[in-house]
């Protein structure tokens, strides 16, 4: 059976990340400032160690880390390198017994950066700090050791081709450390699998395979045919996404996601596979336990 992944927070756990604003530190000096954002950034490793305990005792077999586990990181007048705050020497000792947790219980990590992580927009400033948040997470993902960077392809900005050009531009100003954990996911509004899986050949990125987004935003191919070609794209462990729409898929707003995992809408292609299959249910860890049970139970 697939591991499943849990992402990011939690509904019930007692477990938490802990973040700040720029507007709430903008009358503190630079020093108090990078106080604050290293007490910020110790509790948050020391959650993340949390979490990763919490995966192991409940048979979770992989996490999603905030792209915020390091607050303000590349904020322009608040930004910081890890070295800079006063208590570097114990967040990197503590991210990396989070490596070595994961590493000796196999439990994956991964980041998926947020919306605002955009390598083929028209405009350079935006892929300049899309480029900067990418080399952060891949900062964070060697000490840590997750193997998974995951980002949209962005828009289509009224010409697919042009913009998967500049797509591929953005991707090759990145290090080898962000270009060895980057994979490219299907959405829901602009580009299908069919969209991408060419570009993930040409350029050797696996496709996370987003089935929710795919019945979104068909392309005429099957999640069969879909499974297997993205399959191929990954030299590791492959990763896929899976989610129910909110109000079923004959309501308004099918990309919504719902609090849990409707079981007919895991492919029947994914369940005897070796993959990692993140749940992007918004009842976080409870969702997980019950796709787990379900799954169990629908084992053949």
């Amino acid at each position: 059976m697939p591991r499943l992944g849990l992402c990011c927070i939690f509904r019930h756990e007692p477990i938490k990340f802990r973040t700040t604003t720029a507007k709430s530190l903008r009358n503190l000096s630079r020093k108090n400032a990078f106080n604050k954002i290293s007490e910020l950034c110790i509790h948050n490793a020391l959650s993340l160690n949390d979490a990763l305990a919490y995966c192991k005792d409940h048979g979770v077999g992989a996490f999603r880390i905030s792209s915020g586990i390091l607050p303000l990181r590349t904020h322009p007048h608040l930004g910081y390198s890890i070295d800079e705050l006063p208590g570097a020497t114990q967040i990197r000792t503590l991210f990396g017994k989070c490596y070595k947790f994961a590493l000796s219980n196999n439990i994956r990590t991964t980041f998926h950066p947020d919306q605002f992580v955009v390598l083929n927009s028209p405009r350079p400033d935006v892929v300049d700090s899309s480029v900067a948040e990418l080399e952060y997470q891949g900062e964070i993902a060697e000490l840590i050791g997750a193997d998974v960077i995951n980002i949209h392809a962005g828009g289509a900005y009224g010409d697919k081709e042009k913009a998967l050009d500049r797509l591929v531009a953005g991707i090759n100003r990145l290090s080898s450390r962000i270009r060895e954990r980057l994979t490219l996911e299907n959405d829901d509004k602009s580009y299908t699998p069919v969209d991408l899986l060419p570009l993930c050949w040409r350029e050797n990125i696996p496709l996370v395979y987003d089935v929710h987004h795919h019945r979104c935003l068909p392309d005429g191919a099957f999640i069969e045919e879909v499974t297997e070609a993205a399959l191929l794209t990954w030299n590791r462990e492959p990763l896929f996404h899976i989610s129910s729409p909110l109000n079923g898929w004959n309501g308004k707003f099918t990309e919504r996601h719902h609090d849990f995992i409707d079981i007919r809408d895991f492919p029947e292609a994914w369940r005897r596979l070796r993959i990692t299959v993140e749940v992007e249910a918004k009842a976080k860890e409870v969702a997980v336990e019950k796709l787990q049970i379900e799954l169990n139970r629908h084992r053949f």
